[in-house]
This record gives C-alpha cells, sequence and structure tokens, in this order.
C-alpha cells in the first residue's frame, strides 16, 4: 500500500531512487545524485501509479512513495511520541487533492 500525502507537506527523501525522473511534461532521466539523501522537499501533485512530484533546490522530481516519507511523521518518530494522522480527517478529496481543472 502507498503512503498517502497531502500537497504542500514537506517530505524528505529516506531512500535514494536509481535514477531521477524529471516532473516535466516530457520527463527526462537524470543521475541519482541530483536528490540527496535525506533532502528536504514540499509535495507539489500526486500523479498515476502512486508517484508524486516534490519540488527539492534543483527542481521537481518524480518519487515513488516507497522513497519519501513526511517530516512530521520523522519528527514524531524521533521523539518518541505516537504519530496520528489527523490530516485524513474532515478533509473533503478535493481538499486533499488539488485537480488542475484544464
Amino acid at each position: 500500500m502507498s503512503k498517502e500525502f497531502v500537497i504542500g507537506e514537506r517530505v524528505r527523501v529516506v531512500t535514494l531512487p536509481p535514477y531521477g525522473k524529471t516532473a516535466e511534461p516530457m520527463p527526462m532521466l537524470r543521475p541519482p545524485d541530483v536528490i540527496q539523501l535525506g533532502e528536504e522537499g514540499v509535495v507539489v501533485d500526486r500523479r498515476p501509479g502512486g508517484y508524486w512530484s516534490v519540488r527539492f533546490a534543483r527542481g521537481v522530481f518524480l518519487l515513488d512513495s516507497q522513497f519519501i516519507e513526511s517530516v512530521q511523521a520523522i519528527a514524531d518518530t524521533e521523539s518518541g511520541t505516537e504519530a496520528t494522522d489527523v490530516r485524513s480527517h474532515n478533509v473533503s478529496l478535493e481538499q486533499k487533492y488539488i485537480v488542475d481543472p484544464s
């Protein structure tokens, strides 16, 4: 099961993908060192197949949900508190995923 993120949520790279894939209309493959392990970015969009568009310092890349985790979830785990997902409560589908009308 893939992880769910909210648009605008900060995420951190926990495992490096074998290559980077840009989130452009015509995606390009980039070397894996374009994204650094532990680098933080912001979720911009959700793509089919469990992929997320994430904005990093060097651009926007498509990452599978297995390569990223929420910064908040990581902070909760490190502090020893139980992470509760309050994001999904009282949030409509339209608020959770921004859909481009064009």
